[in-house]
């Protein structure tokens, strides 16, 4: 029987864990995928609709003249188009070299600023840099032994008074926390981007009960997190 698209991914992922790296099947899923051999289970075709659902609702924060966006894990670039769309300047990195090739490919005559990146050894100017940090399903990507790093260096690309939108799946009931990926977050690892200055303050659950957003602003801060506002549906 053949691999699907998931489970190539998976088996990706536990290879190159048992390596020492959490993040090396990246390249490997995108080189088999630029050869025709393998397919990105995460390419949706578009933005995400969550994302596009809430620039719509913040119709005034989504005005991105003279504000900055970045997406860390960009992959097909569909989200940080639909940024540079709205006249964000807009950052977007991946730690694959080829995703960035094949997204610059893409769009060459994109806006978007795509670079090669790793999550865990950031550009020191990219600290604090970006009004609207745009985080899709790249943290639920690497296992729990480096969530709490990869949410760090999440929550450092976030500007005095900018927002954060993270994005994922639900974690479904009675998980088995090793299987992956996704390793989907747990409540308290999305209200764990709640730190330095950064405040939850709405969690929006999807009708489907399968997804979620969160949206965090920083210098802004709630007097008890809990009390964001949690929704549903998106």
């Amino acid at each position: 029987m053949s691999e699907t698209s998931d489970s190539r991914a998976q088996r990706l992922a536990a290879e190159s864990l048992a390596a020492g790296s959490p993040t090396a099947w990246f390249e490997t899923l995108y080189d088999a995928a630029g050869r025709g051999a393998a397919e990105i289970p995460w390419d949706r075709g578009a933005p995400h609709p969550l994302l596009a659902e809430w620039l719509v609702q913040h119709a005034g924060e989504a005005a991105g003249a003279d504000r900055t966006a970045v997406v860390p894990g960009t992959g097909p670039g569909h989200d940080a188009e639909l940024l540079a769309a709205l006249h964000f300047r807009t950052t977007a990195f991946d730690v694959s070299p080829t995703a960035i090739e094949r997204v610059r490919a893409a769009h060459p005559d994109s806006a978007v600023d795509y670079r090669v990146a790793d999550l865990f050894a950031l550009p020191p100017q990219w600290r604090g840099a970006f009004d609207l940090v745009v985080e899709v399903m790249t943290v639920q990507s690497m296992p729990r032994t480096v969530r709490a790093a990869a949410t760090a260096a999440i929550r450092s690309l976030v500007a005095p008074r900018g927002v954060l939108l993270v994005i994922g799946g639900v974690l479904p009931a009675d998980p088995d926390p090793d299987y992956g990926p996704p390793w989907r977050l747990t409540h308290a690892e999305i209200e764990a981007f709640a730190a330095d200055d950064l405040a939850l303050e709405a969690l929006d659950h999807g009708p489907d009960g399968l997804r979620y957003r969160a949206e965090f602003r920083r210098s802004r801060l709630l007097a008890d997190t809990t009390s964001a506002i949690e929704r549903t549906p998106c």
